[in-house]
């Protein structure tokens, strides 16, 4: 049992550490972006560089979230210590995304009426670099069994090359055929991208917030009510805290009389529930027959 903590343990730290190298190396990227998109004038390197920038942002909260959730421990009044951090800070993610998608909307239009001259072979270059550093991340993340959080680092630095190929074949546009609305539409499609992150970060912290159950109840007391000597399933509750605990609880009929096949169970609903829906905090609470009957007896 302690080896397995400590192995779980070694995990998250190794996670904590992923995420801290992934969050440098976007910094790095998107100072280099932002300074040479001014300079050349390409709104939608900007736009690249301040999706790289909201990545940085996303992970370097991602990173607090991960090593205040593994080092915090429950309390006197924090029974679950703090991993609610986490969805927390995936909602603040998605809110700092809106400011940006209105500038660069915003931004792309000023182009449209009045564009302005653009060095692309500049751009197209820090574009290429800004590449090499999503390619390094998606390098840096990938491996092994990710954690949830690592899994989404992983789809947005994709989502990040993407994004930085869009630059180069906006700026060969560009370059080779003197459009340049190119580069206000890239920016906007980079917009349309970030945008779609915004959505996903707020509906999956909301689904925390607002306590949707990560997995169908019905299936569930199904399930539960499938196993020997369980007679009705009643007050399933299924929530999750974080993205890495789930929390249930669930009452059970049974017409067991020992006190020994009552544990035994318990034990059989919780690893039933650990190992098939993953949930790593059980409570389950075990009523006679007579125990359930008697409040409809006590109704009549």
């Amino acid at each position: 049992m302690n080896s397995e903590r400590h192995s779980h343990e070694h995990g998250e730290d190794a996670g904590v550490r992923t995420l801290g190298a992934v969050a440098a190396i976007n910094l790095a990227g998107f100072v280099i972006e932002l300074l040479g998109g001014l300079a050349f004038g390409s709104v939608a390197l900007v736009g690249d560089a301040f999706h790289m920038l909201f990545d940085s942002l996303a992970y370097v909260m991602a990173l607090i979230a991960a090593y205040i959730g593994t080092k915090s421990e429950p309390g006197e009044y924090w029974s679950y210590g703090l991993s609610r951090v986490e969805p927390f800070a995936a909602f603040l993610n998605g809110v700092l995304l809106v400011p940006m998608v209105l500038f660069l909307v915003w931004e792309s239009y000023q182009r449209y009426l009045s564009p302005v001259d653009i060095n692309p072979r500049m751009t197209i270059l820090l574009a290429t670099g800004g590449l090499v550093v999503n390619l390094a991340s998606v390098y840096v993340v990938q491996g092994g069994e990710m954690s949830l959080n690592e899994r989404g680092a992983f789809y947005h630095l994709l989502g990040d090359a993407g994004a930085s190929i869009a630059v180069i074949v906006s700026m060969l546009f560009v370059e080779f055929g003197g459009y340049y609305i190119a580069d206000p539409i890239t920016a906007v499609l980079i917009a349309v991208i970030i945008i779609w992150s915004a959505v996903k970060l707020l509906r999956e912290s909301g689904a925390i917030f607002f306590q949707r159950s990560p997995i169908s109840v019905e299936d569930l007391g199904a399930r539960i009510e499938a196993i020997d000597d369980v007679t009705v399933v009643s007050d399933v509750h299924v929530w999750s805290l974080s993205g890495r605990l789930d929390v249930a609880t669930v009452h059970v009929t049974s017409d067991i009389e020992t006190i020994e096949e009552r544990d035994a169970l318990k034990r059989a609903i919780t690893e039933l529930l650990h190992d098939e829906f993953d949930i790593n905090h059980v409570t389950v609470d075990i009523l006679s027959e007579d125990s359930y009957a008697r409040p409809t007896e006590h109704g009549d």
